[in-house]
């Protein structure tokens, strides 16, 4: 047996596996681990060991250690799809690298706005390793120890006597094999009777082990061959190819506007901890929990196994059901069911069988004897989840008794009260009738309070022994947002928190029901709403979600990670996909924007200290004309003027943009094309009257404007808690651009305009389209719609004269209050 230590490899919040919002991950298909929603922004080595391989994507990367132990780690979720954009490996394949060394730099930044979610994956692959946590959650540094592996080994199954059948297949995945698919197979494949493999040219991976499949760099349109062997050969390539055909995604949460602030919390309050965000009124109804009361003893081994197998079986069905349910549930009901998989807890319960205990009890005292370990872990998260092993014995106990958990449905409308509630207990609660959920113990990160949230519930936690005093049927606001609750409200709360419960009901009817309709504020002026796009996948998801256009297409995506720069043909081809995907809209092409931080070979860019400050953006472009000229022409070469539009980023000043339109006018011809620039610097804000002389629109980007002007970088964990675009700064400066640009439009496609809290600010300073990712576009239409220009003016007036940053938030809440959000 080997024990081997894992050292967190980047900087963040470090979170149990269980927690990623991805059933692929939190499900275990991959394997065992942890993952951190990272602060930083390089991936570093956990452990000395073997590249073994990196996707073409270059989100994801495969180690294996020096005891043969494979290990991935995949930035980001649903990451894959930005196509390498915002990524630079530091490493090869086949290089050796000692713990601590920089594998992966990325754009933290781009991450958090286009991937579904930044949370990093460590996993360790295989199933002959145990893996245990070895930190207590929260934040955590590059080098921490997060993980301790104990590998044992064990004998390969292998499938039963049966044909070798083979087929070449195509991968048709648009982003080629990666890991969310490769684990698909791996997990096919074990409920089959068949070996296979996947063959290449003269590579060959084992469909067993996604590692393995992911060195096989499948691209899309690759050609591989799946071999099988097995009763199940035939069922085994039709699986496989299957899955190469087509992603299976994971559930995309729909975003709504911002929740209006809690109420102030009433001196005759409750407190507790807030679990799941909302705001409910009801009359309390109590769940009380009902455990189980097995006998102690057995009636003989034989009888009490056979009951042991048959209330496994039962609750096995139960959960393989819940798990196919959408949303948080399915993930898990699916971890529940892998501990009713564990063979340590089924031996445990034998154990005890044998020594004369019934059925019952074994499986109750096997689980409480898990659950205690979790407990004293020292870990509050990994604690919280002894619960998930307690109700996972106690389900199977009440299925050999022939004996049920629950009582009486609470009435509709109900604030359900308990001490505490087992994932199973709240999936048998009516989530469409009950109000809301309020419990005496419990934590926030429970797997409950994940459950309340997804199913919109309000939920508080930790409230004490003080909720004890609460009734049955007495009248009970519940503040999830705040965590507390109150019992028989007076008539001005409650009439303050049925208006706020009203306000968001509307806002959320709002965000539903606008589509693709154009929006305004309520007293007519006209707001855009654009998508911020890095692929024709991007453009295609704001076509749904109902956008006016693309505020910004980037570019880079075509560049990097090459030999070469793309032909002419190559970047038309690319950007028409776009324009295709947003028919009859506009889409504001940026022009390439790399530097010493996305480095393209053939560029052959200085390595510099300080990549932000140096040669980057339009620097780069006007430094190397034929990248320039060529870009622009393939731009002209859609034949599209009145849809697509140019916009020169990282500009400084007006000679620049001068500059990029004297490229344009000698190609172009006698052609017209909109051509814009980018706010991202102090100086272009404070020149915006300079620049709108030379452009037909600016955009700000104000995730770089937010970091040059309070000289505070975004990849540095040490200052990120300046990082607040709603800065009085910054603003002064968005208000600046805004009043200097006169009659030339201005537009925000900074992480900015996709803020609640900022858009109103925005507006009111003279912004007049927001841009931003796709899954925002409904919500922004929504809060468009419940301000007028005249508030959002006095409003952003108010904000300009705030000291803070904080100060701004606050004032931005009590807006979005006074305005029906």
């Amino acid at each position: 047996m080997t024990d081997i230590t894992l050292l967190a490899p980047l900087a963040g919040w470090a979170m149990p596996l269980a927690e990623v919002p991805d059933p692929v991950f939190a499900q275990g298909m991959m394997g065992d681990g942890a993952a951190i929603d990272p602060t930083g922004d390089t991936l570093h080595a956990p452990c000395a060991g073997t590249i073994l391989t990196i996707h073409d994507a270059r989100h994801a990367i495969t180690l294996a250690t020096e005891d043969g132990v494979e290990l991935l780690m995949h930035i980001g979720i649903d990451s894959v799809a930005m196509a390498g954009d915002g990524f630079t490996a530091l490493v090869k394949a086949g290089d050796r690298v000692a713990t601590g060394d920089p594998l992966i730099r990325f754009d933290l930044d781009r991450l958090v706005t286009r991937a579904s979610a930044a949370a990093t994956p460590l996993i360790v692959v295989g199933e002959d390793s145990h893996v245990t946590w070895r930190h207590a959650g929260g934040m955590v540094a590059v080098g921490e120890l997060v993980l301790r592996i104990e590998r044992t080994a064990r004998e390969a199954g292998a499938a039963s006597g049966g044909p070798t059948l083979a087929r070449r297949v195509r991968v048709d995945l648009p982003h080629g094999l990666h890991a969310r698919p490769a684990a698909r197979i791996v997990a096919a494949l074990r409920a089959l009777d068949a070996d296979a493999t996947l063959e290449l040219g003269d590579k060959r991976a084992s469909a067993a082990s996604s590692i393995t499949m992911l060195g096989l760099g499948l691209s899309h349109g690759a050609e591989p061959t799946i071999i099988a062997t097995g009763k199940d050969a035939a069922a085994a390539i039709d699986a496989i190819e299957a899955l190469l055909a087509h992603e299976v995604e994971a559930p995309v949460a729909t975003s709504v506007p911002a929740p209006a602030p809690s109420l102030a919390r009433p001196e005759a309050a409750i407190p507790g901890v807030a679990a799941a965000p909302g705001l409910a009124i009801g009359s309390a109804h109590w769940l009380r929990r009902i455990r189980p009361e097995p006998p102690a003893r057995g009636d003989g081994v034989a009888t009490e196994r056979e009951r042991l197998t048959t209330g496994i079986a039962a609750v096995s069905a139960e959960l393989d059901e819940a798990a196919q349910r959408p949303g948080a549930t399915a993930g898990i009901f699916g971890a529940h069911r892998e501990i009713l998989d564990d063979p340590t807890l089924l031996t445990a319960a034998i154990t005890a069988i044998e020594a004369g205990d019934s059925a019952a009890a074994a499986i109750m005292a096997a689980t409480e004897s898990q659950a205690a370990g979790l407990r004293q872990s020292g870990d509050a998260r990994i604690a919280e989840r002894a619960d998930d092993i307690v109700d996972v014995g106690e389900r199977v106990a009440h299925a050999i008794l022939g004996t049920h958990g629950g009582q009486a449905a609470p009435p509709a409308g109900a604030i359900v009260l308990a001490d505490d509630l087992l994932p199973s207990q709240f999936a048998a609660l009516d989530a469409a009738g009950v109000a809301g959920v309020a419990l005496v113990r419990g934590g926030p990160t429970a797997h409950v309070a994940i459950l309340a949230a997804g199913a919109g519930l309000p939920m508080a936690v930790a409230l004490g022994e003080a909720l004890e005093s609460i009734a049955d049927a007495v009248p009970v606001l519940l503040d999830g947002d705040a965590g507390f609750v109150v019992a028989s409200p007076d008539a001005a709360l409650r009439g303050h928190a049925d208006a706020t419960i009203a306000r968001r009901h509307a806002a959320e009817a709002r965000a539903r029901d606008i589509g693709s309709a154009s929006v305004a504020t309520a007293d007519g002026i006209a707001i855009a709403v654009h998508v911020n796009c890095g692929s024709a996948a991007d453009a295609a998801a704001g076509m749904a979600a109902g956008a006016d256009g693309c505020g910004l297409l980037r570019t880079e995506f075509l560049f990097l990670d090459r030999d070469a720069a793309p032909d002419v043909a190559e970047q038309t081809k690319a950007y028409r996909a776009v324009l295709d995907a947003l028919p009859d809209r506009p889409v504001t092409i940026r022009l390439l924007d790399v530097g010493g931080d996305k480095p393209a070979p053939y560029l052959a860019l200085p390595s510099e200290e300080n990549p932000a400050l140096g040669l980057r953006g339009i620097r780069v472009a006007l430094a190397r004309p034929d990248i320039l000229e060529a870009q622009v022409a393939a731009i002209l070469a859609l034949n599209d003027d009145t849809h697509a539009r140019i916009m020169v980023p990282m500009v400084a000043s007006a000679s620049e943009v001068a500059a990029v339109r004297a490229v344009l006018d000698r190609v172009r011809g006698d052609r017209t094309i909109s051509l814009g620039a980018m706010i991202e610097t102090p100086a272009a804000a404070i020149g915006a009257d300079l620049i709108a002389r030379e452009a037909d629109f600016l955009s700000i980007g104000s995730n770089d404007l937010t970091q040059y002007t309070l000289a505070a970088d975004r990849g540095n964990a040490g200052v990120a808690g300046m990082l607040d675009g709603l800065h009085p700064a910054v603003l002064r400066l968005i208000g600046e651009t805004c009043a200097r640009a006169g009659s030339t439009p201005v537009s925000v496609c900074g992480g900015l305009a996709a803020d609640p809290l900022a858009a109103p600010i925005l507006i009111g300073l003279g912004v007049r389209t927001l841009s931003v990712p796709p899954s925002r576009v409904p919500a922004t239409k929504a809060l468009v719609t419940a301000i007028t220009l005249a508030a959002a003016t006095d409003h952003a007036r108010t904000a300009l004269a705030c000291a803070a940053a904080t100060e701004v938030r606050d004032l931005a809440r009590r807006f979005a209050e006074e305005n029906g959000r």
